[in-house]
């Protein structure tokens, strides 16, 4: 039961992702991409809940809907994308000309005059203007770069600003090709001429925050129950035993709920508008009884740095508390007998799955922990082991999650949706070695490798900060690849 529950939860999740990426680029159904995007899913829960966990699913059944469907997915869109009339005659080309002049006008959101003015805010001695492209969603401004790209940026939005005020957002990034360029896009917020400027929407809702956040603590305080072996019998006749379950709460929701404090503050340090955490919650037979928290932010990121900054705080602020979290709940765990190779076996977890989780378990356990043992982790243990996880989750070096923020800021747009397409390949691979890891490939398959540039996404980061991604990209390794076995002999486990 829980297997089709969580594939219903991914199919509604799936469903909305396609309907956003694709409404308005092709007229293909939205029912049908998100079929074929699906297909794999289904085909392998099929396989599993039918013949059952003895018989492996074949490499062939896994791999062929994996790369088949995406391709699939691609050619529906392309099918369905507005295509010009190739009949007609030539009598009618005048209004295709015509209808083209309009479309452009339409696209064009400044005058002659207003053009020779952006015209002026370039200098040659900053950034040579070549050409300027009109785009449904942002003005491209593209020359030769004559400085220093921070100092390029900052002397062009200034004079963009004093010309025309705060009616557009000045991009600068890179085009495929490396060549740096301006994009201006339209502020939805800008300040008329003949109005005063409206007050922004508020962006958090705390009445909704701590709902949610009262919802979760229900659910997870469930779920820790559950997790402690605690029947609904027991917890009648010993109502004291629910604290087991409010333990695991408190720490599950502190892991949750400050790594998305550190990307908080950070984002106000940058006055990035954000909202409050907020926590969802899950029902508790399922999994954890939450799949996480998040903020919303609802302005540009200023630059590379902020990008980076605001990633990393929130993974930095969340292992502070993991840490300490599992190291306790690692030792008052008790020592069992290997019986399962799954990574959610709370009851006879395996640490040498995660060489940090080993090197953790052994400073807890000391001699205890030997080899052929495992480890029967308690309610917190189990908390601070799956915010280890989602630490893990949150380094996915993909698109818009703090790994992919981070090597964006670290390596640039262009070589972030590479190594993105590179770990969405080798997740696959992790998956076919440990099958509980295949959830987090299908929702990484799902997930844009395009990042939102920064406004200035051109300037690199300074050298303790390149250091700083390097460290974070090694500790998503450490915590996903097992333990060798050299090591384990040496540490006898």
């Amino acid at each position: 039961m829980n297997l089709w529950l969580i594939l219903i939860l991914l199919s509604l999740i799936t469903y909305f992702v396609v309907r956003h990426n694709i409404r308005n680029i092709t007229k293909t159904p939205v029912w049908l991409c998100w079929l074929v995007m699906m297909l794999p899913a289904f085909i392998w829960t099929a396989w599993t809940y039918f013949l059952g966990d003895e018989k492996p699913i074949p490499l062939i059944v896994l791999l062929v809907p994996l790369l088949v469907c995406p391709l699939l997915y691609g050619w529906l869109i392309q099918v369905g994308k507005p295509q010009p009339d190739k009949h007609l005659g030539a009598q009618e080309k005048p209004d295709i000309v015509e209808e083209k002049e309009r479309k452009s006008a339409s696209v064009r959101p400044i005058n002659n005059q207003e053009e020779k003015a952006l015209r002026d805010c370039f200098p040659w001695n900053v950034y040579y203007l070549q050409q300027i492209d009109y785009r449904p969603q942002a003005i491209l401004c593209r020359g030769k770069l004559k400085t220093i790209p921070e100092q390029a940026y900052k002397k062009i939005e200034e004079n963009i600003a004093q010309e025309f005020g705060d009616r557009f957002f000045v991009i600068f990034q890179e085009s495929l090709q490396g060549k740096p360029f301006f994009a201006l896009v339209p502020n939805p917020n800008a300040k008329a001429k003949d109005r005063a400027k409206p007050e922004p929407k508020a962006i958090s809702n705390p009445s909704f925050a701590i709902f949610l956040m009262i919802i979760t603590a229900i659910t997870t305080t469930l779920a820790g129950v559950e997790i402690s072996g605690i029947s609904t019998e027991q917890l009648q006749t010993e109502p004291h035993l629910i604290l087991q379950g409010v333990t695991y709460s408190i720490a599950l929701m502190a892991i949750l709920g400050i790594h998305e404090l550190g990307h908080y503050f950070a984002a106000l340090y940058y006055k990035i508008r954000s909202s409050l955490p907020y926590f969802v919650p899950f029902p508790p037979a399922i999994f954890a009884g939450t799949l996480g928290a998040y903020t919303q932010k609802r302005a540009p990121v200023p630059h590379r740095q902020a990008l980076f900054d605001i990633a990393i705080s929130g993974v930095v602020t969340g292992l502070v508390v993991t840490i300490p979290i599992l190291f306790w709940g690692l030792a008052h765990s008790e020592i069992v007998p290997v019986a399962t190779g799954n990574i959610f076996a709370f009851e006879a977890l395996d640490p040498r799955f995660s060489f940090l989780l080993a090197l953790m378990a052994k400073l807890a356990l000391g001699s205890q922990l030997t080899s052929g043992m495992a480890i029967n982790l308690n309610p917190i243990a189990v908390a601070g082991y799956l915010g280890l996880l989602i630490t893990a989750v949150h380094l996915m070096p993909v698109g818009q999650l703090d790994g992919g923020h981070i090597i964006h800021a670290v390596f640039g747009q262009r070589t972030a949706i590479a190594i993105g397409q590179i770990a969405r390949i080798l997740a696959i691979l992790f998956a076919l070695v440990n099958s509980s890891f295949w959830i987090w490939t299908i929702i990484l398959w799902f997930m844009p490798l395009l990042d939102q540039p920064a406004l200035n996404d051109v300037t690199e980061l300074d050298n303790l900060r390149d250091f700083l991604g390097l460290t974070a990209l090694t500790l998503l390794l450490i915590i996903l690849l097992p333990l060798p076995v050299t090591v384990a002999n040496w540490l006898n486990i």
